[in-house]
């Protein structure tokens, strides 16, 4: 069991909350610093970025993106000794926070060239590349694109088709292939891209290798693609012909560039959650003032039940999604070394919290959300990519599930081969029991909980059980079969995602009380109870669904659909 995720330790039943208490909080000078940096982009773009017009253009004027790199966006992540800003994780976030508050195509355009772009130079890099790359790319004068996704290769990075093979001399690769897709891929100077490394071979996966990719003879980008929405942001396909590439670009270990995609998109999907909360917070700032405005029968609409509960609802949701992603902002500062969970958890929670909101607030509106000249069906629009980016939800979820259940799953496969070898594996079966029993006979407490939030913290301690109980109930009845179980998969994951948020609204509501106290954290503490309740309900409901459910009825149907080429009935 790997004791520095939160996430992976809860599969195990052991509620780590060291891990998440306290709520994490830059410190003083940050704070100030990062203060600073908010209001220059909000000050900025109020001034100097006109959304309607990027989105009309399918362009982000050279201003705009000059006046971004004089405020130092372009190296906000990139340490200072290579010219950066060398934010923190959490400090990163709340600058992307409002970069997307105020145009989804900057903050696009911002995380492509630094939440993956040029993050595997900092994961991977060696000191030479760190010191050729870094500088340039910090100050914008060189643009950075991560290049993965092919026509055959989206979430299965296996199926990847471009290759780089080893010159005889030994000292650079030709690549050849492309690459759909890719943000920034019109103007980009240097390319993250992952090629095979090592020949198809039937029944193998192939050796990905992650190389560093300047634009130069054989790299070209296809015209721009028209999108639904993020217009302003470039995305292209990109070629690549007999490009020579040094071995000096590879970066980490040759055939292993499948960990340094991964790696970078752990990264990339918490500044996709961040930015999504401050799109979030923008949608309800507009709800709000919509609601006071509108009249119908004679008074505000904002007095009417159904309306205050879009409200609520679009508040609570925000609220939870803030709490995870700035948690695991947190996480990530610390060093810890295994956010993968925690990260998908708040890219999944971050879309669609964004895409409930948007949509609430468009309804809102009325028929004015409907209408071009005002910002709601554009902000509509910007908000679908969220739930495709950076791995789709669907498999999200198989991936939270499934990494999640491996080390219950292994643990199982352990006491299988113990049982056989009782001597050898006693101690492994002794420790085993005691695990089963603490189970069996209680639960792990959430100690620092504040005593006000006791009720969440028994609902959240509750639920760690069911987790567990749910896992080893599965896996025993599926077995390796689990891999195909998706629609197990997401109950699993569902409660793992509700676990996780709710964990963070009880440390950060925590925090609140002990700085303010009861009274001056009701908000919080209210906004908490709330989310616990439809939270409870869904994991209720997802637990009650692995006996009772109609999933062989729902495939039974897709099967006839597909059999019958779409929907197969005509009323007249």
């Amino acid at each position: 069991m790997n004791e520095e995720s939160f996430m992976k330790a809860l599969f195990h039943g052991v509620v780590a909350e060291e891990l998440i208490f306290p709520y994490p909080a830059p410190g003083e000078a940050e704070r100030d610093e990062v203060r600073l940096m908010v209001d220059s982009v909000r000050r900025f773009c109020e001034a100097s970025v006109d959304s309607a017009a990027i989105d009309d253009a399918h362009e982000i004027p050279a201003e705009v993106l000059d006046g971004l790199k004089e405020l130092g966006l372009f190296g906000m992540v990139t340490p200072q000794a290579h010219g950066g800003l060398g934010l923190s994780t959490m400090a990163y976030a709340r600058v992307m926070e409002e970069v997307s508050r105020h145009d989804a195509s900057l903050a696009v355009t911002l995380g492509g060239h630094q939440s993956i772009g040029l993050r595997a130079i900092l994961l991977f890099g060696t000191e030479e590349q760190k010191a050729r790359w870094l500088p340039r790319l910090a100050t914008g004068e060189r643009v950075a694109a991560f290049a993965l996704t092919e026509p055959s290769a989206g979430s299965d990075a296996a199926a990847i088709q471009t290759r780089a093979e080893l010159s005889p001399d030994g000292r650079h690769y030709v690549l050849n292939g492309s690459k759909i897709w890719i943000t920034n891929g019109g103007f980009a100077d240097v390319f993250t891209v992952f090629a095979r490394t090592s020949r198809p071979e039937e029944g193998h996966k192939p050796r990905l290798t992650a190389l560093l990719v300047e634009r130069g003879p054989g790299v070209t980008s296809g015209p721009g693609e028209h999108k639904l929405g993020i217009r302003g942001s470039s995305t292209t396909s990109v070629y690549f012909d007999d490009v020579r590439v040094p071995v000096e670009g590879v970066l980490g270990e040759p055939g292993r560039g499948f960990r340094v995609a991964m790696e970078v998109l752990n990264t990339g999907r918490l500044s996709l959650a961040t930015g999504s909360v401050g799109a979030c917070k923008r949608l309800i700032s507009m709800a709000t003032a919509r609601v006071m405005e509108r009249k119908a029968f004679g008074r505000s609409i904002g007095e009417f039940g159904l309306i205050k509960d879009k409200i609520a609802e679009m508040t609570c949701q925000t609220w939870a999604l803030e709490s995870a992603a700035y948690l695991t902002a947190g996480l990530v500062d610390t060093g810890r070394l295994d956010y993968s969970l925690e990260s998908a958890i708040c890219k999944i929670v971050g879309s669609e919290t964004l895409w409930r909101v948007v949509n609430d607030a468009l309804q809102i509106a009325a028929g004015i959300g409907y209408m071009k000249e005002y910002p709601y069906e554009r902000l509509l629009r910007d908000a679908r990519i969220n739930l495709i980016f950076e791995g789709t939800n669907e498999i999200l979820r198989c991936f939270i599930a499934l990494s999640g259940m491996a080390g219950p799953g292994k643990e199982l496969a352990e006491v299988v081969r113990a049982m056989r070898e009782p001597i050898k594996g006693f101690g492994l079966l002794s420790e085993f029991a005691v695990r089963k029993a603490r189970t069996a006979l209680g639960r792990e407490r959430l100690t620092r909980a504040h005593p006000l939030l006791s009720r969440e913290a028994v609902l959240f301690e509750e639920y760690v059980v069911e987790l567990v109980k749910a896992v080893d109930k599965v896996l025993r009845k599926h077995g390796k079969d689990i891999a195909e179980m998706q629609y197990t998969q997401r109950r699993v994951a569902e409660i793992a995602i509700d676990l996780f948020c709710l964990a963070a609204c009880i440390s950060r509501t925590t925090r609140a009380i002990e700085q303010r106290g009861e009274e001056g954290a009701r908000r919080e503490i209210d906004l908490t109870t709330m989310f616990a309740s439809s939270a409870g309900a869904r994991m209720k409901a997802n637990l009650r669904a692995f006996d009772r459910n109609d999933d062989e009825l729902r495939k039974a149907i897709a099967a006839r659909v597909y059999g019958d080429g779409g929907y197969p009935f005509d009323l007249i």
